[in-house]
């Protein structure tokens, strides 16, 4: 009773009868407060930076508030929605012109604000760098604009910082034991005080907590919590990569214990209500090395028409939305690969056991079931549970020699000839379609690293990709595309796969750039895939090729993952999603969840879908940028007993301070700097892809054929410098 005339008292008297936002905050909270953006609004009319015990006055805080309200205030601070002065009042931060973002520091020791509100990037001078680290979130002021014409930042405050372990190098100097992070975006030293250091010893690679964050007048401080060995140990790259990137690498005991109490084969009571398909020759075609099988392919002819089935291994019955197996998938995000090692997205006893389509062995599926016409168009299909056999684990390189030569297939392999070639065919139809769909087919070479018996790099050789290859694609595709479609008609949330086409900007300048070729791209101000794909047939036999195709795929964004459907640019869909992948990648297993909830009658919600699709997206960013750090640092290594030889290459990339060369045969990139390329000023044109000499008008540019001599190989900073030669 007491309670209730309270609330009267205040609502009778208080100016928070006019926060619009009052029934929202009412049905939260049993004892509701001003809301955000109520606070947000009176602070702003006040026209002038306000204390808490004013502000409190303003709201008309009851004594028994008082504690819950500093809580709420203190939130907004965390957010970057108040700031306090050096009075300790509250502002807005858009009243004092503050910015708020994400630091992205760069290793010559500046860095950018990436503003949270979509703006032009803050340039961040070295000496305010020296306040944060990469990754935090802060307040910046904007002030002057340097000699480059950049809008320059101050830091005001640091909200939350991105940094809480480090992986570095420990030094010693002068007596100082300090940390030399191997992120090169992170430029400070952090020192380790005295005892911090536990059995590290300098030269070692370690991981390190941040016990002290930098400020104005402060060094970061760290405490060692790991020795990972020396720089050199085997499998070292990858343990630096994981550390750095924040990649989840270890499964905790609850996710192992779950994954164990799995049954280890499909009971009864799980071929419950599933189509039978044990009897169908389903294959799997997967290249040599690979473990996790997640699909499996059968196609039968039906007169000039096809019927394709694509069944994907079923790890939504066994991974549950919101279990201790599901969570730890969306963390991680995606399988990430290694050289020679693996971080599964799902335990082994899941990713290589239970849920991999291993051959002779029952599995469960969610299958696909495509009829497809003679000129590769899907005329129907049906999603629906099964249970299957593979009949054979065959690989690429396996199926395009039967192709090319049936009397190649041994004994095991020939009943299942007929069956390849009815895929062989059903390709045929699905690759024409594609074409005159006006997908952008662009020939890029992935390699693969050989090593020998003592982990050392033999060779690096090109992963040639041959018909079996694009089968697999193909299929996949036609399944992914079938998958958007359904959900779509039913109206049900998804993550879509979006590839959106180039901005007004890029697409400025890669037509500047075909215009010094005497090309031209078709399409106007939105150019389709069609257009692209025709302009890449046309130069596909030029000498230049390589180099055209490269510019055209820069000028493209880069593919993402969210609930907005805005198409996919490169492949020529209105609508595609991921459904192929469920073993490793978590949104193909959100997609089967959405498939099986409406073939329910029911909706699957995952919570926030955009945030989702943020998480996905960053983690696949993420395992690419790893796997990236550990493929230079290996080919550093490879290439450390080179130093000396030449190799003919061809530039690779240009920038302000110099052309990256990609060397014939071997595979290898590195950086002929600008003060190596010749006696003469050399200026950078953005728009060609060049260097040019003031002087002598010598001109490199992207596509050039150079022959180059490796000067230097730097570990480290896993960099491997060229000469011209």
């Amino acid at each position: 009773m007491k309670k209730q005339k309270l609330q009267a008292a205040i609502r009778r008297r208080s100016p928070r009868r006019d926060d619009p936002y009052r029934e929202r905050e009412a049905a939260r909270y049993e004892h509701p407060l001003p809301s955000r953006e109520y606070i947000l609004e009176v602070l702003q009319q006040s026209g002038v930076p306000v204390s808490e015990k004013a502000l409190a006055a303003e709201l008309s805080i009851h004594q028994k508030e008082t504690e819950p309200f500093a809580r709420r205030i203190s939130a907004m601070e965390r957010d970057g929605q108040i700031l306090r002065n050096r009075r300790g009042d509250l502002c807005v931060p858009e009243k004092l012109d503050l910015v708020r973002g994400r630091v992205s520091g760069h290793k010559d020791g500046y860095g950018f604000l990436l503003r949270e509100d979509g703006g032009p990037d803050i340039f961040l001078p070295e000496r305010e760098m020296q306040k944060t680290l990469h990754g935090d979130r802060v307040m910046v002021q904007p002030g002057g604009v340097d000699r480059r014409g950049r809008v320059e930042g101050r830091v005001v405050e640091v909200l939350d910082h991105g940094q809480q372990k480090i992986v570095g190098r420990l030094h010693a100097e002068h007596g100082v034991l300090f940390v030399v992070a191997e992120d090169r975006r992170i430029s400070q030293d952090f020192v380790v005080p005295p005892g911090e250091a536990g059995a590290a010893k300098p030269g070692q690679v370690v991981a390190a907590e941040i016990i002290a964050q930098p400020g104005r007048h402060a060094r970061p401080l760290a405490r060692v919590v790991e020795v990972l060995g020396n720089y050199a140990d085997p499998g070292m790259e990858i343990e630096i990569a994981l550390r750095k990137h924040a990649l989840p690498f270890v499964f905790s005991a609850e996710v192992e214990s779950l994954a164990a109490k799995l049954p280890k084969t499909v009971r009864p009571v799980d071929r419950r209500d599933r189509e039978d398909l044990r009897r169908m020759p389903l294959v799997t075609i997967d290249g040599e090395t690979a473990r996790d099988f997640d699909d499996a392919v059968y196609a039968e002819a039906d007169g000039r028409d096809f019927r394709l089935v694509v069944a994907i291994a079923d790890v939504s019955h066994y991974v549950r939305p919101g279990d201790v197996l599901d969570r730890s998938a969306a963390e991680r995000g995606n399988s990430v690969y290694f050289p020679r090692r693996v971080i599964p997205m799902l335990p082994e006893a899941l990713s290589n056991g239970l849920c991999s389509i291993n051959p002779a062995v029952e599995r469960l599926a969610m299958v696909c079931d495509m009829d497809i016409s003679a000129q590769g168009r899907v005329r129907d299909y049906r999603f629906y549970p099964a249970v299957m056999r593979s009949h054979a684990r065959l690989t690429y390189t396996e199926v395009a020699a039967m192709l090319a030569d049936p009397a190649s297939a041994g004994a095991s392999h020939k009943a299942l000839l007929p069956g390849l070639q009815t895929l062989y065919r059903l390709y045929q139809a699905l690759a024409k379609a594609r074409q005159k769909r006006g997908a952008i087919d662009f020939e890029t070479v992935e390699t693969q690293m050989m090593f020998d018996d003592q982990g050392k790099i033999e060779r690096i050789v090109p992963v040639l990709r041959n018909d079996a290859h694009r089968l697999i694609e193909e299929c996949m595709l036609a399944a992914n595309v079938c998958a958007s479609a359904f959900l779509k008609k039913h109206h049900h949330p998804m993550l879509y796969r979006v590839h959106e086409g180039p901005t007004p900007e890029k697409l400025a300048a890669l037509r500047e750039f075909l215009k010094g070729f005497g090309l031209q791209l078709a399409g106007g101000d939105s150019p389709a895939a069609g257009d692209y794909a025709h302009l890449l047939s046309q130069v596909r036999d030029r000498p230049d090729a390589q180099l055209i195709q490269t510019v055209m795929l820069r000028s493209l964004k880069q593919a993402v993952y969210t609930p907005k459907n805005a198409g996919h640019f490169g492949l020529a869909y209105e609508a595609y999603t991921h459904f192929t992948s469920p073993i490793r990648r978590y949104p193909d297993l959100l997609v089967h969840r959405a498939l099986k909830a409406v073939l329910a009658g029911e909706q699957y919600s995952p919570g926030d879908w955009l945030a989702l699709g943020v998480q996905c997206s960053m983690t696949e960013r993420r395992a690419d940028e790893a796997t990236r750090d550990v493929t230079a640092w290996l080919k550093c290594y490879y290439m450390k007993d080179r130093i000396g030889e030449s190799f003919m290459g061809s530039i690779s990339g240009v920038a302000s301070f110099g052309a990256f060369v990609a060397l014939d045969g071997v595979h290898v990139e590195g950086l002929v700097h600008i003060s190596d390329l010749g006696r003469d000023y050399f200026h950078y044109d953005a728009a060609a892809h060049a260097l040019q000499g003031e002087r002598t008008r010598q001109r490199y540019r992207l596509g050039d054929r150079l022959r180059v001599k490796v000067a230097r190989v730097d570990l480290e900073a896993a960099r491997i410098d060229f000469v011209l030669s």
